[in-house]
């Protein structure tokens, strides 16, 4: 019980804690990760939604505003914004700012997820979560500096990018420790509702600030960042046996991977079978003959507390050989660059095409992701129920292009309308990103007889591929919009859902295989 967190540690002392290895305390800790966890994701999405709705005032339409009497509006038509985003190009370089931070944040999200294996997470996280609060609160400060680099305004996106990459391989991997399969993805989809929470709490803590200190729209998520770093600190425990708690059972196989494993001789077989490693029984058998001397034991208040096992750490070609792993990185790809193009670009679009304020446009942009806490719900649900993620991800998407094609022609035209169609589009777009990311990372992560470090690894490739669509999203949605010219961008986000349809094909074909064997089986299991 060293390894538990100083927080925890005093709560020990003064007998605040249950028993080690109770039903209470397994409970009482597994409640305390889900919401510390919880907490630190929401805090990493507050942090990165301010620029979505401070591009509004950096560039907004000047001639809506009542200029000073020595400014000559004619030779500077943008005299209101906010150098050096004042000029034609503007959307351009604010797409460049997005995809600045996105592109790191995809780059490093990949030595992120191999650096998260080898230390402490609650460390990891922590220091993440604090470092990424002092880049954020730079670009704050840039308001009260009177900065106008754009080179200034880069650095700081791609700082922030290098240090958020900490928080989901660390996040995912720290619930993955503590839930077995068991209706892990309506967990999951319960619990993956901090992404749409951050950027609701995001979009509100900016709003309230940006029509006269956009710098307060950086600052205090920063703050609420940092927060949440201290928390974890202090409080987070990574693995179930550190906090003298039973640790989930091991996974069954899911549909995909029976049909994958199924096939004798087949590569992925051959690999996930030399990989797994020994089965329990096989393994406790070499372990008395090779080392017959027992382990040291912790004891706590008189309780024996078991040392965790290590597992050992696998390499990033191994990790991306597991079936499954590719496939659903290529679709994240495609689905994160939809979601992330309404992430960073709602609040403009519904600015300059609907004509909200810069306040309503990032108030009415929550409503998106109002929708995807539904849907990353109903598609954890439905993954639990169907135990096929390709299945329901193929589903979601294919919904969605017509939607999107709706949204975008009806959006200008109703108030009503707009707020219902952001409701479903969030449902839609942000289900299948919410399962992959969540359940389905944490399903292939610990495919190898649970292993942890594997969990971490796979995590870390599926939502890197998926960050790198994440950061090339914003960045064509920037280009293609000069001029206003937003059909282009739904055009794109239809084409991207499309393209990721596709590249499930090889699951979606593995999955009905192995729906039909599961018929056949109970059929032939009934009396003749």
């Amino acid at each position: 019980m060293s390894n538990l967190p100083c927080g925890m540690l005093l709560l020990e002392k003064m007998g605040w804690l249950p028993r080690p290895y109770s039903t209470m305390r397994n409970a009482s800790f597994k409640w305390l990760v889900f919401v510390l966890t919880f907490l630190t994701y929401t805090s990493y999405h507050a942090s990165r939604k301010p620029i979505s709705v401070v591009k509004n005032v950096l560039n907004m339409n000047c001639t809506a505003k009542d200029p000073a009497y020595y400014i000559n509006t004619t030779a500077h038509p943008h005299w209101c914004d906010w150098k050096p985003f004042d000029g034609e190009d503007s959307n351009t370089l604010l797409g460049f700012l997005d995809s600045s931070y996105l592109f790191s944040y995809a780059f490093f999200m990949f030595f992120s997820g191999l650096l998260a294996e080898r230390m402490d997470l609650r460390y990891f996280l922590s220091l993440g979560m604090l470092m990424s609060a002092v880049f954020v609160w730079l670009f704050g400060a840039a308001y009260y500096w009177n900065v106008h680099s754009l080179a200034f305004f880069i650095i700081i996106q791609v700082a922030c990018g290098i240090f958020e990459a900490s928080g989901w391989p660390g996040v995912v991997t720290v619930m993955g420790n503590w839930n077995g399969k068991s209706k892990r993805g309506l967990i999951f989809g319960i619990w993956n509702s901090h992404t749409s929470v951050g950027n609701i709490l995001g979009s509100l803590m900016a709003s309230a600030f940006v029509d006269y200190n956009w710098g307060l729209s950086f600052i205090v998520p920063s703050a609420f960042i940092a927060g949440c770093g201290v928390l974890n600190f202090l409080f987070l425990t990574p693995y179930p046996t550190e906090a003298g708690c039973d640790p989930p059972p091991a996974p069954e196989p899911s549909l995909l991977e029976e049909s994958v494993t199924s096939a004798p001789g087949s590569p992925r077989a051959a690999h996930v079978a030399v990989h797994a490693g020994p089965t329990p029984a096989d393994s406790s058998d070499d372990q008395s003959e090779l080392d017959p001397s027992p382990k040291a034991e912790l004891t706590v208040n008189g309780d024996v507390v078991a040392p965790r096992q290590e597992d050992k750490a696998i390499s990033f070609f191994q990790a991306i050989l597991i079936p499954g792993v590719l496939p659903f990185s290529i679709c994240l790809f495609f689905a994160k660059l939809v979601s992330y193009t309404f992430l960073y670009w709602l609040p403009r679009y519904l600015h300059t095409a609907a004509d909200y304020s810069p306040s309503e446009s990032a108030n009415l942009s929550t409503l998106f992701d109002v929708g995807g806490i539904v849907g990353g719900i109903l598609a954890g649900f439905f993954n639990d129920w169907t135990g096929a993620p390709g299945i329901v991800c193929v589903i979601l998407l294919l919904i969605a292009i017509p939607v999107m094609f709706v949204y975008q022609a009806v959006a200008t035209v109703s108030h009503g309308l707009n707020t219902f169609m952001l409701l479903v589009v969030g449902l839609l777009v942000n289900g299948p990103y919410a399962l992959i990311t969540t359940a389905v990372s944490a399903d292939l992560g610990t495919s190898l007889q649970g292993n942890s470090k594997a969990l971490a690894t796979v995590t870390a490739i599926i939502d890197g591929t998926g960050s790198v669509g994440a950061g090339l999203g914003p960045l064509l949605a920037g280009a293609v919009s000069s001029g206003d010219n937003w059909t282009g961008v739904f055009v794109i986000l239809m084409c991207a859902d499309a393209v990721a349809i596709l590249s499930l094909g090889w699951v979606l074909k593995h999955e009905v295989l192995a729906i039909l064997d599961r018929r056949r089986q109970r059929r032939d299991a009934l009396p003749a």
